[in-house]
């Protein structure tokens, strides 16, 4: 069977500690289940100080990705620079914008995300905030999909989902989540004020200790039979509506 070609795929231990200490974003890593080496260790130990994702796997996953000496270590190169969310609030603040920020919640279909960021880049968000893990990976389907909106708007990635929101909270952006727990319309909802919008997945919704830390708990307003939308869809009228208001 001829495997896959993979673009952005580095292999061999060193070699993934030498990209994470040169600054370059992963993606995620593949580590063999029970490599035990010292170097494999100090991968390990740099993986936690740096934040980057893993998943600890069979062998035989990683020899789906490559035939070469991958010495029980591969890694994705993203294609994107991830951003720090308190820089990038700091900088919208100070070109004195008015923050629109998008939160997904549990995204991980790659050709939806990508076609969410394409939608936020049209409809003025500032920034996509994701979770570390959960999430879906910015690959090049994402980017393709995104018709390359993810090359302009920044994409913050965070640990701790959670600790994000209420940052953004106490930096003054109401925290809104979009979901079917409420009798609350999004067009009556303020979006001239800051704004962090939560979405969730389309079988989970919004993760219920995201909901607790929202200000608003709001809804798209439906006539149909059917209850739900797919979450790009539902994103792209939650932000209409948004740039409705503040336009």
């Amino acid at each position: 069977m001829v495997k896959q070609k993979y673009d952005n795929l580095i292999y061999g231990i060193r070699s993934i500690i030498e990209t994470i200490e040169s600054g370059k974003d992963l993606e995620k890593i593949f580590i063999q289940k029970e490599a035990k080496s010292d170097l494999m260790k100090e991968l390990l130990q740099l993986i936690q100080k740096r934040h980057v994702p893993f998943s600890i796997v069979p062998i035989e996953k990683i020899n789906r990705f490559t035939g070469k000496n991958h010495q029980g270590a591969v890694a994705f190169v993203s294609p994107v620079q991830y951003y720090d969310l308190h820089n990038v609030l700091a900088q919208i603040f100070e070109e004195g914008k008015n923050p629109l920020i998008l939160i997904l919640d549990g995204i991980t279909d790659v050709r939806n995300f990508g076609g969410l960021a394409r939608t936020a880049e049209c409809l003025g968000v500032d920034a996509i905030l994701i979770p570390t893990r959960g999430g879906a990976q910015v690959n090049p389907d994402a980017i393709k999909t995104s018709a390359g909106a993810l090359n302009y708007i920044p994409v913050c990635r965070s640990t701790n989902l959670k600790e994000s929101i209420t940052y953004l909270k106490d930096s003054g952006l109401q925290i809104v989540a979009c979901t079917e727990k409420t009798d609350i319309l999004l067009g009556q909802v303020d979006f001239k004020a800051p704004t962090a919008l939560i979405m969730g997945s389309e079988d989970e919704g919004v993760s219920g200790a995201y909901l607790g830390l929202s200000d608003v708990k709001a809804k798209i307003h439906m006539t149909g039979r059917i209850s739900s939308l797919n979450v790009a869809a539902a994103t792209a009228m939650a932000l209409y509506e948004i740039d409705t208001q503040r336009s």
